[in-house]
């Protein structure tokens, strides 16, 4: 959390990187500082490296204490927290969207074989969301989303010899997507 003695730090930085946003019409603006504190509660001094974020929103800062010696404020922000948080948020989606926490059966291998199954659907569901246009707003859709609106969609299937054939609802919102879906993911699938 934020206290006095980190925005006294951080406000000099702060209000340069406001100006600069200001100047640059509308442009977001990331710059670190780094600066060496300790709270009372504290037992030794410690490295703190404040982010700041400008533009059209306002300004946000953000503030990391590490006791890495190596690297750049930008690069522990970047690489390593930034990462952390991700890797965080990758288990928050397989756990919440993918129900991977359910281990309730009372035989080991049962719950071993339920987590991975659970992990096969993480991975369907990944490449999934790979196969979407990188400018598209469902690249970054959460599992649950695309499970309802991609996955669990009422459509009638013919098997023939020679292909499959899905035929979608006439008034399907997502009949587009799911065509662009249906001609890359063959394409993505191993040899």
């Amino acid at each position: 959390p934020t206290t006095a003695v980190l925005r006294r730090h951080a406000a000099t930085l702060e209000a340069s990187t406001t100006a600069r946003a200001a100047a640059a019409d509308g442009a977001t603006i990331r710059r670190f500082k780094e600066f060496h504190d300790g709270a009372a509660s504290w037992s030794r001094v410690e490295r703190i490296i404040a982010r700041v974020e400008a533009g059209p929103r306002g300004c946000d800062t953000r503030f990391i204490v590490t006791s890495l010696t190596s690297g750049t404020g930008k690069t522990l922000y970047e690489g390593l927290y930034c990462a952390r948080g991700q890797a965080e948020n990758h288990i928050k989606a397989w756990k919440a969207h993918l129900a991977a926490d359910r281990t309730s059966c009372s035989s080991a291998a049962a719950n071993q074989l339920r987590l991975f199954l659970h992990a096969g659907a993480y991975w369907l569901m990944w490449t999934l969301r790979a196969a979407l246009p990188k400018r598209s707003p469902w690249r970054r859709a959460q599992f649950d989303t695309l499970r309802l609106r991609i996955v669990k969609i009422a459509a009638r299937v013919d098997d023939m010899k020679t292909r499959i054939t899905l035929h979608l609802p006439s008034a399907c919102p997502a009949a587009p997507l799911m065509r662009l879906l249906l001609e890359r993911l063959p394409r993505m699938a191993p040899v």
